[in-house]
């Protein structure tokens, strides 16, 4: 088999020598340092580090919420993709526009617009307040902040995956008497279920390593609402650098494997509907 083809780039030796260079000083040599600098540590300081009260608290919060944001993506998402791509209405591009702000904004603007909203005495906090609704400085504060930082991921990966389908044979499937429910599942949702985990998969890698946002509106309390990111950050200003480095390494780990399985899941689907037509 030939790596060989015509080509306006120069020839398959340096472009692969390239490509290995380039991810191998941006991506491979990093996780590598991070990776020596936790195992350099001695064993029971690395458990003790990974699994303390503190830490375990941490994970909790930083991989439920960002599932929970991820999640939510998916489902909204999804229907403001179907909103952008199916209809014509007043507004639409400047709609379309305003999903991109999260990308543009500094994450720490966005901490802060969300805390002067849903604060005790915030634009919206102060009427969920008196109903027994604490947003700001508890968990759903964090949720909602990864939701918002994630959320351009899920529409975008999802709006070319809706311009694909084909309309036609929705046409066809309602024509033969097919419901509209019926015609989503057998024909609408099988052509996105790809893009559907791609979006999922990359709000939830994006929510998975904030800090900015959700330091401002999380509170900070340890074993409460406090992530593992900002953890991180308060070992390395005690000097502490195996043990940001440790919990580096579980946040890596638990990443790749929760990234994996998403991805394997994805390529699952695709051949499923390659091979059955749905």
């Amino acid at each position: 088999m030939s790596f060989r083809a015509p080509s306006v780039l120069p020839g398959f030796g340096l472009t692969f020598g390239f490509t290995t260079f380039f991810l191998s000083t941006i991506v491979l040599l990093p996780l590598a340092a991070l990776v020596l600098s936790a195992t350099s540590m001695h064993w029971a300081d690395f458990v003790h580090t990974v699994f303390s009260a503190r830490a375990l608290g941490s994970y909790r919060l930083s991989f439920g919420a960002s599932l929970l944001a991820a999640s939510v993506n998916v489902v909204f998402g999804f229907v403001i993709a179907w909103t952008l791509t199916r209809y014509e209405f007043p507004g639409r591009k400047l709609i379309d526009a305003l999903i991109d702000m999260p990308f543009a904004l500094p994450t720490a603007v966005s901490g802060i617009a969300l805390t002067t909203v849903f604060a005790q005495n915030g634009w919206i906090g102060r009427y969920l307040e008196p109903l027994g609704i604490k947003v700001a400085y508890t968990w759903l504060g964090v949720t909602l902040a990864l939701t918002l930082i994630s959320m351009p991921f899920a529409v975008r990966a999802v709006q070319p995956a809706l311009l694909e389908v084909q309309r036609d044979l929705e046409d066809a499937a309602e024509t033969l008497g097919a419901g509209r429910f019926y015609v989503f599942r057998r024909i609408i949702l099988p052509t996105v279920l790809p893009a559907l985990l791609t979006g999922f998969t990359l709000a939830f890698a994006r929510a998975v390593g904030e800090y900015g946002s959700v330091i401002f509106i999380s509170g900070n309390l340890p074993m409460k609402t406090e992530i593992t990111p900002l953890l991180i950050v308060i070992h390395l200003e005690q000097f502490d650098y195996q043990g940001a480095a440790a919990l580096g390494l579980v946040m890596l780990v638990i990443s790749f494997v929760m990234l994996l399985t998403i991805n394997l899941l994805q390529a699952w689907g695709r051949r499923r509907y390659v091979r059955t037509g749905h």
